[in-house]
């Protein structure tokens, strides 16, 4: 059975806990072979650190080695020291696939000087549903050819870098009212509108264009029922989509991998163990287990077992360690981007790390070409909603702003309202007003006395209807969340996400420096 677990945990990513390589895990990690890691970012404080993190794990793992990490842009990054690349929906408005392009390979050359291989990007979920709890700014847009010819240019720069994308989420998370981190979503659409709409991206992306070329190296599946597919499994455990239509009828050759399977759509139904299994006999190459020890260790027993009974048959199990190694292989862990010297000299504070193979990965915490590159793409991508116009120069500003910076688990917190307000502080006198629950705040108290009023939007969630009904801005700073400028009768401006590059942006916007000219890729602006 101990051979049998070596085969498993090649099976199987990994989420770990610290930020250094303990001799704990290290031992786990080399008992079961586990050749796959997920990084996330309390695994991260700085690029010294985690390039050290990431050369122990290339160390101790080898060169099949599968480190990966979420930086998709926007909201959702983990390394946030990196030059801030904007959201998928945002060059989604900016509509330009050289842009996508560029910002894609961008974002490669960051990630890979950190020591990762993969990166669990670009979102291909089309996203017509203003109420999805967890997408929005995630997906490039609405239209199929549309968005999915600005993601395959991000992907395609990525390729380019050296980085092998994954694709997400499987056959599609854009309509859906639910976040599958906390329970788990039905699509009950019948087979002729999930063909024209959610499957169209996944699509092409698993075949790729006429030549076979720009094909998705890996995709990522949704923990979601689709009825009309499989009445009994979400997709992750399907074997009628995972193998039926994805392999069979598509004839995709690259790797399927779960989303975590920590999430309560999965874990709380199915168990670590069990639900591990099923995925891969679905069709599945590789399982995210990225709960806690006791869920990575339930989840190698329970495929070993199932390799030694057959259920998961050998012949099988190498087919995907077959994808794995290929892909692995065709994006090796570490290597060199530039020299270091290089990118010393060309970028301020850079720090090169001590870790085994830091020397074939050099860190540069400050790009400018790429930073200058991310801030242009995040003006390019500034979209009205309304008749917007601008407070005179140096007037009188009331800032309104939530109180709290908060997450949804699957995204970095939004950024604080003092830090909105020392912005807006270099063109005008501004006073900030803070509210707790946008439900419960008297908006009528704000006084009506000749101030231009800003609403900023920091958080994902949509305004309820007290806000909604009581309360209109002089223009509304929708930062995260597009759909929220639905949420009040005035003038918007939309960034599609809030990095200092896109406050810069918005400052520009306001200065008369640039007009805001993006156009938001979904349907109702």
């Amino acid at each position: 059975m101990d051979e049998l677990r070596k085969i498993a945990g090649q099976l199987i990513m990994v989420r770990l806990f610290g930020t250094e390589l303990d001799e704990d895990t290290a031992a786990f990690l080399a008992e079961n072979r586990v050749r796959g890691a997920c990084l996330f970012r309390q695994n991260m404080t700085d690029a010294t650190q985690l390039t050290r993190f990431t050369g122990a794990l290339r160390a101790l793992m080898g060169p099949g080695a599968l480190i990966a990490l979420d930086q998709e842009g926007g909201a959702v990054v983990r390394s946030t020291w990196v030059p801030a690349p904007p959201s998928a929906m945002a060059l989604g408005a900016a509509n330009d696939p050289v842009l996508a392009r560029e910002v894609g390979a961008a974002v490669a050359r960051a990630v890979r000087s950190l020591g990762f291989n993969w990166n669990f990007a670009p979102v291909l979920d089309l996203n017509n549903n203003p109420d999805n709890p967890v997408i929005a700014e995630r997906s490039f847009g609405a239209d199929p050819e549309t968005a999915t010819r600005i993601a395959l240019a991000w992907m395609e720069g990525s390729e380019s870098e050296g980085v092998a994308c994954c694709v997400k989420h499987f056959p599609g998370h854009g309509d859906t009212h639910v976040d599958s981190h906390r329970a788990l979503p039905t699509v009950d659409k019948p087979l002729a509108e999930l063909e024209r709409f959610e499957f169209a991206p996944f699509r092409m992306a698993a075949q790729g264009d006429t030549q076979g070329n720009n094909t998705a190296p890996a995709m990522m599946t949704a923990h979601i029922v689709y009825p009309a597919l499989d009445a009994e499994y979400p997709a992750t455990m399907s074997r009628a989509i995972l193998t039926g239509i994805l392999r069979e009828s598509w004839n995709y050759q690259g790797v399927i991998i779960t989303d975590g399977m920590d999430m309560h759509a999965i874990a709380h139904r199915y168990g670590a163990g069990p639900a591990a299994v099923r995925a891969l006999v679905a069709g599945a190459d590789m399982v995210m287990a990225i709960g806690p020890r006791e869920a990575q260790v339930e989840t190698i027993d329970a495929i070993a077992a199932a390799i030694a009974s057959g259920e998961l048959p050998m012949v099988e199990v190498e087919a995907r360690l077959a994808r794995l190694a290929k892909l692995a292989d065709a994006h090796p862990a570490g290597g060199a981007l530039r020299p270091a010297a290089a990118i010393a000299a060309n970028s301020p504070g850079v720090s090169i790390g001590d870790a085994p193979g830091a020397d074939e990965a050099p860190i540069y915490t400050t790009d400018l070409e790429d930073r200058d590159l991310m801030a242009h793409a995040w003006r390019r991508a500034l979209s009205a909603r309304g008749l917007v116009r601008r407070p005179p120069p140096g007037g009188r500003v009331r800032l309104v702003a939530r109180q709290d910076v908060v997450s949804d688990g699957v995204s970095e917190a939004g950024v604080p309202a003092a830090n909105i307000a020392a912005s807006l502080a270099q063109l005008y006198e501004v006073e900030l007003v803070t509210f707790a629950d946008a439900e419960t705040f008297d908006w009528s108290a704000l006084p009506d006395d000749g101030r231009f009023t800003i609403l900023a939007s920091t958080s994902r969630r949509r305004y309820g209807p007290h806000a909604r009904e009581t309360w209109r801005p002089d223009l509304h700073l929708a930062l995260w969340n597009p759909y929220q400028a639905l949420d009040f009768d005035a003038p918007a401006l939309m960034t599609y996400g809030f990095a200092a590059p896109a406050l810069a942006a918005v400052n520009a916007w306001l200065a008369g420096e640039i007009e805001a000219e993006g156009r938001c890729p979904v349907p109702g602006f």
